[in-house]
């Protein structure tokens, strides 16, 4: 079976513990998750069955949209409230207060990861470090914040937000940045993710779905099919004497798709069935990512 789950993680599992309840689940050999929800987050994760293992990389679409809750009760090293406190709150931002600083933070910023965070060095993760007391400083990188808004001031000394930005954005990082900028220290209370690319909160399954639909032996009626998030790409639709190449993964001429850009991706297809997403290099295009063989 090859395709997509759209999973909606429930917090306090981490995504590798829903990747694992998933393989245990559907007894698939090859089970992977497209984007990391931290442990204590809720919301999307797309799960990714058989060779759709192999297509990550190749979403078009990689902006995700969440609903935060943002708390002015101080700032901690992890930058969520799962962390320990290590600067006092100075309280509660007005509405008013809260609104000015906000377009500092959208289009294009710069984002320094949290130092808890899956990013890794020399192969390890920096949380893991971080636990034995080695903090390592990342550097800040561009990411882009399309939407932010703030809602309903929370009893708990702080507001939702509404954030839709470009893949890499780190929400508790954006908390604590807009408590520096307000000069009231702040964490993340709560996350929910509500969209990841193509994939929708709306249309998302539990674990306790996939167990039920497993046990009734149906598990793959769940399953998206493989080009589900691909949608954004352009579709090459191979005539029948090219699909023997395309199933061999061969390079195929670019004049079977003249307004394919160059260095452009495209899907393709032959007989219905998708055989990868290629790439057009000069005259000819070549396959980045085959679905056909292993």
């Amino acid at each position: 079976m090859n395709g997509f789950i759209n999973l909606l993680k429930p917090p306090g599992m981490s995504s590798g513990a829903a990747v694992a309840v998933v393989k245990r689940l559907t007894g698939s050999e090859r089970v992977g998750h497209a984007g990391t929800l931290d442990p204590e987050a809720a919301g999307v994760l797309p799960i990714m069955i058989g060779r759709a293992t192999r297509l990550l990389d190749c979403f078009p679409d990689k902006s995700k949209s969440y609903v935060a809750e943002i708390s002015f009760s101080g700032a901690t090293d992890t930058q969520d409230a799962q962390g320990t406190l290590t600067e006092e709150g100075r309280g509660v931002p007005t509405e008013e207060e809260l609104n000015a600083v906000l377009p500092l933070f959208r289009g294009v910023i710069l984002q320094c990861p949290p130092a808890y965070s899956a990013l890794k060095k020399d192969g390890v993760p920096l949380y893991a470090l971080a636990r034995k007391g080695e903090m390592v400083e990342t550097k800040a990188r561009e990411t882009e914040i399309r939407l932010l808004e703030a809602g309903e001031k929370t009893a708990a000394g702080g507001y939702m937000l509404t954030v839709d930005c470009g893949g890499g954005t780190y929400i508790r990082t954006l908390c604590h940045d807009i408590g520096r900028a307000l000069g009231k220290p702040a964490h993340m209370r709560f996350l929910l993710r509500t969209r990841a690319g193509a994939f929708d909160i709306r249309d998302a399954v539990t674990l306790e779905e996939i167990s039920q639909a497993a046990g009734e032996g149906g598990w793959e009626k769940l399953l998206l099919p493989l080009d589900f998030p691909l949608q954004g790409l352009p579709a090459l639709t191979l005539p029948q004497p090219y699909w023997k190449i395309g199933r061999n993964g061969g390079k195929l001429p670019a004049t079977l798709m003249p307004d394919l850009m160059e260095n452009q991706r495209c899907r393709i297809y032959a007989d219905s069935a998708l055989l990868g997403v290629g790439r057009r290099e000069d005259s000819v295009i070549r396959f980045d990512v085959g679905l056909t063989g292993g």
